[in-house]
């Protein structure tokens, strides 16, 4: 056998779902939700090979899905030749352990997959400290069923100390490291808020582009920055915040952020890893809130994303909802409105009103001016530089420098300017 055969061998999967009343909808599963879930597979490198659903009114303490449906799975597993289940509801480490033993093979929940999944796309220092936490913050509470060797001799002689030590010592060791990683990520966001001041001061706006995965943001991204960003049809493709300067207008640039896009059932404890990604957004001066327009559920995921925009604190952020992939919308009228435009990433359909749009938003009355500064004020020309955009400096009689500023360094330089701006009229002055 061959190792590419090995690998495909290893990753073939049956997918199990649980519909039960009494379980919210976030934690049932449903034809979309699996659908979904075979789509998460696929991107984590594996491939489906069954599926089982269930409906009940409640889940089975002991293997959440009944003893006489985990026989139907296990025959389903022997029959298949797979080597993992993946549940499409959360388990609890009891459950998740009961049902390894009993099938004999790996059982995952949806957000194991997803850490999987994200394990494999983090790029950046910083996107590897915030899915290593989520592994060990998922991984705590699961430690015991690694022990069930010591756990089945707990209490004989010359057994019961060793166990539970190593078992103590484990979890001793992750804790350490949750706080390390917690530590660590803490200073991620200082660095952050550094350059979030630096941005303000320069008053340069920030726009973040959202939305579920792969909706398209990236390609958007790409496609108005130039941005070389892989831009794949698969889920989770972009974790790492991405940002690019975009330049609106003459007198309007703005900085275009890119997120790791949302999905249904995000596991807590991965949303409150990546709080130190996705916390950029309620700083932003603007959403772009990108929506599959192509997706028959697009409504089911824009909810999704808006549940978590107010998770996050960014609800009061002004907002554009962007409805992308038009080129291929099988209604009769495209989405329209106010604060709605809609486009092809891929086509670049709709971007001069997107664009237009963004401008309305986040004009901030920034000039074209020409300043004429004595040679002993060379220190602005310095400061120009950094917190504004330099287009021209000669150095004549004086030094005159052609720049886009914005109102507070106009009413700074107002001394200095030769044409372009007009200082507003005091009342009192008519």
């Amino acid at each position: 056998m061959t190792e590419n055969e090995t690998k495909q061998a290893k990753n073939r999967a049956v997918l199990v779902g649980l519909n039960a009343h009494c379980l919210s909808a976030e934690e049932n599963a449903d034809d979309t939700s699996m659908e979904e879930l075979a789509d998460l597979l696929e991107t984590a490198g594996g491939v489906c090979v069954g599926t089982v659903f269930q409906n009940k009114d409640a889940p089975d303490p002991r293997t959440f899905i009944g003893e006489g449906k985990a026989a139907e799975v296990k025959e389903l597993v022997g029959a298949m030749g797979a080597d993992m289940v993946v549940v499409d509801n959360p388990l609890s480490p009891s459950q998740q352990r009961v049902l390894s033993e009993e099938l004999g093979v790996q059982v995952l929940d949806r957000a194991a997959l997803i850490l999987d999944i994200f394990a494999q796309r983090a790029r950046t220092r910083e996107g590897r400290l915030q899915v290593e936490l989520a592994q060990y913050q998922y991984l705590l509470p699961r430690l015991l069923g690694m022990w069930t060797h010591l756990e089945r001799q707990e209490g004989a002689i010359g057994t019961r100390g060793p166990g539970e030590t190593q078992l103590e010592t484990d979890r001793r060791h992750i804790r350490r490291k949750i706080q390390k990683l917690r530590e660590e990520l803490e200073q991620v966001r200082r660095v952050r808020a550094t350059q979030r001041t630096r941005r303000e001061k320069n008053e340069v706006p920030v726009v973040a582009i959202v939305g579920y995965t792969n909706a398209g943001k990236s390609t958007l991204l790409n496609r108005l920055t130039g941005a070389d960003i892989p831009a794949n049809n698969r889920l989770f493709d972009t974790l790492d915040t991405t940002t690019r300067t975009l330049e609106i207008s003459d007198t309007c640039t703005v900085l275009l952020s890119d997120t790791v896009g949302f999905i249904r059932k995000l596991p807590h404890h991965l949303v409150e890893a990546f709080k130190a990604t996705l916390e950029e957004l309620s700083y932003a001066d603007l959403l772009l809130h990108v929506i599959d327009a192509s997706n028959p559920l697009w409504r089911e995921q824009a909810a999704v994303v808006e549940q978590l925009i107010v998770e996050l604190g960014a609800e009061q952020t002004p907002r554009i909802d962007v409805f992308n992939k038009c080129d291929k919308f099988t209604g009769d009228i495209l989405p329209h409105g106010a604060d709605i435009v809609s486009i092809s990433a891929k086509t670049g359909q709709g971007l001069d009103e997107l664009l237009e749009k963004i401008g309305g938003r986040l004009d901030t009355g920034a000039c074209r001016v020409v300043l004429r500064l004595p040679y002993d004020q060379g220190g602005v020309v310095d400061m120009l530089h950094r917190q504004a955009k330099v287009e021209r400096v000669d150095y004549g009689e004086a030094i005159e420098v052609e720049a886009v500023c914005t109102p507070v360094q106009l009413g700074r330089l107002k001394d200095y300017i030769v044409s372009g701006w007009t200082p507003p009229k005091e009342p009192w002055e008519d």
